[in-house]
């Protein structure tokens, strides 16, 4: 497609998140992407700039490469609607909802789809829980994360009261909501997302407790596996319940979908990212690889959405 019609582009990285340094990795990333084919795009950091000036400098669309709190919650989309500027992803609902764990939870268990059992504190409440009969509720192990964050950020392992109420204590460093997750021992797969459509299913494997930090950003151990393993049944039934998962929420434009499978073959979705990671280990570009795109296409792809709202 011709590249004209994009016009000059913001590629909005950084922010004032605590997922600050990814973001900016993968502002970069997109940013050559789409310099590499030709589109008239340049670096836009919020935490450095007016949002107005978008709008001073000729701006005429938004790439988000924004992650966690202030992009990808919804608060900087709503922000680009009262500016009329088109950007890339989801709008407020679908990221606001995306990035809430808790509520995002909520909506697929109203509608039948499949997550671990789960239960949320209040940062108030840390003080008053009774860890064991937390713990026996939700079957001895659990994860605890805050409720709206993103990378692993805040996340621990606890299968007993003293590394509950650490965990507890370590999540509400970041969120005055925490979810408290039943653990579940199994496989970890993620499902990119592209314009409404489910690609190609990664399986990871890493070393780690689960796929922490470090795993995503820093580990030379985690293992991606596309094709995921699994059997042309499998594929499509996981593809399927990922683009349901997406669409409940709200969402749309590109996301990823996290999922793991217990040894009972069961799927657990765990959670929606409205504005996944782009840097150089980043799982949508790999599985957009997978299907045939790279990275500069996938890029495109994505920026091409905002010509249609």
């Amino acid at each position: 497609m011709s590249t004209n019609g994009f016009g000059k582009v913001a590629v909005m990285l950084g922010g004032i998140s605590a997922e600050r340094d990814v973001s900016l990795k993968s502002g970069m990333a997109v940013l050559k992407g789409l310099v590499a084919k030709g589109i008239d795009a340049h670096a836009f950091d919020p935490a450095a700039h007016n949002l107005q000036e978008l709008v001073d400098d000729g701006f005429e669309r938004v790439f988000i490469a924004l992650h966690g709190r202030g992009g990808e919650d919804g608060s900087m989309q709503g922000a680009l609607q009262t500016l009329e500027m088109p950007y890339t992803g989801s709008g407020v609902l679908g990221c606001a909802l995306g990035m809430d764990k808790v509520r995002c939870k909520q909506i697929w268990h109203s509608l039948g789809l499949p997550t671990a059992n789960w239960r949320m504190v209040t940062q108030a409440d840390i003080e008053h829980v009774n860890a064991n009969t937390l713990l026996l509720e939700l079957g001895g192990r659990v994860i605890v994360k805050p409720a709206r964050e993103g990378s692993s950020i805040g996340m621990s392992r606890a299968d007993n009261e003293h590394s509950l109420a650490a965990a507890l204590k370590y999540a509400a460093e970041f969120d005055d909501d925490i979810l408290v997750e039943q653990w579940i021992e199994g496989a970890e797969y993620t499902i990119g997302i592209l314009e409404g459509r489910a690609l190609p299913v990664i399986r990871l494997q890493t070393p780690h407790e689960f796929y922490d930090f470090d795993a995503k950003y820093q580990a030379n151990d985690t293992q991606y596996h596309c094709p995921a393993g699994l059997s042309d049944e499998d594929e499509a039934k996981l593809r399927g319940l990922a683009e349901r998962a997406f669409a409940a929420i709200g969402a749309d434009g590109w996301g990823r979908i996290d999922v793991m499978r217990n040894s009972r073959g069961d799927w657990f979705l765990l959670e929606a990212n409205t504005v996944p990671g782009m840097t150089e280990k980043s799982l949508v570009p790999m599985a957009a690889k997978a299907d045939g795109l790279s990275f500069n296409d996938l890029v495109e792809r994505i920026l091409a959405q905002t010509l249609e709202r």
